[in-house]
């Protein structure tokens, strides 16, 4: 019994962690959209994505209204956006997308990460390349079938369309379905999603891997460890790797 209540305090812990990551996340995509279009999500697409995905995760509507009109004081300082490439052990290409204040800072750990794990922080360039970027929309799976929706967004530059589910914080599986697109059509695809009215959960650019590497045993606990501490940095809006 007692070990059972400590999986499960455990598992509430991580998913707290998970959702407190989240907001710290969220939160400096609603700053830079705001620096960068204003604090009107008419007019502003980056805000209307940011304020899509704070939905997604259950950010509190009043956290989003205070990021809001923080970012747009003049006391608010601004992010930077700064992307960093090297590899794990074993041949894992790693990419890191950070947002920060403090750039210094923020090189310094990403580097003394990957040295602590027996990765290496490379150039620009040196692991990118292994990736390809794409917008990646999830959209609630009630009432929605896959193959119709495919038929219906794929004028819109949707590549992919399945279906996925994940835990929500407390615990719950929830379905989704995933539309795929290139880079450049991620802008068109949000549009057609808002004008059709779907539920979007969230709306993101991601960088898929290209290959893969397949790992078991210590190789891949030791990779899991150093993608792990990349994840619980503050300054880390996202990390992708090759691992399979």
């Amino acid at each position: 019994m007692g070990r059972a209540f400590e999986f499960r305090k455990g598992r509430k812990m991580k998913r707290w962690d998970r959702m407190s990551k989240d907001f710290t996340r969220i939160g400096r995509e609603i700053v830079i959209a705001v620096k960068e279009g204003g604090a009107n999500p008419d007019t502003n697409s980056r805000l209307r994505t940011a304020m899509q995905n704070a939905k997604g995760v259950n950010m509190p509507k009043d956290r989003v209204e205070a990021a809001i009109k923080r970012a747009s004081s003049k006391e608010e300082g601004n992010y930077t956006e700064v992307v960093y490439e090297g590899y794990a052990p074993h041949g894992v290409a790693i990419v890191v997308e950070t947002a920060t204040d403090n750039p210094t800072r923020t090189v310094a750990n990403v580097r003394m990460y990957f040295n602590r794990g027996n990765g290496a922080l490379g150039t620009a360039g040196s692991s990118d390349f292994t990736f390809t970027r794409k917008g990646v929309f999830k959209l609630a799976a009630d009432g929605l079938d896959a193959e119709e929706l495919e038929l219906e967004l794929i004028d819109f530059g949707a590549d992919d369309i399945y279906e996925d589910s994940e835990e929500d914080e407390h615990g719950n599986e929830k379905h989704y379905i995933v539309v795929e697109t290139a880079f450049s059509d991620f802008g068109q695809m949000q549009k057609a999603l808002e004008q059709k009215q779907l539920n979007v959960i969230s709306a993101q650019l991601q960088r898929i891997p290209n290959t893969t590497v397949h790992l078991e045993g210590e190789q891949l606990e030791e990779v899991m460890n150093l993608i792990e501490k990349f994840e619980d940095d503050d300054d880390v809006q996202a990390v992708y790797h090759t691992l399979g």
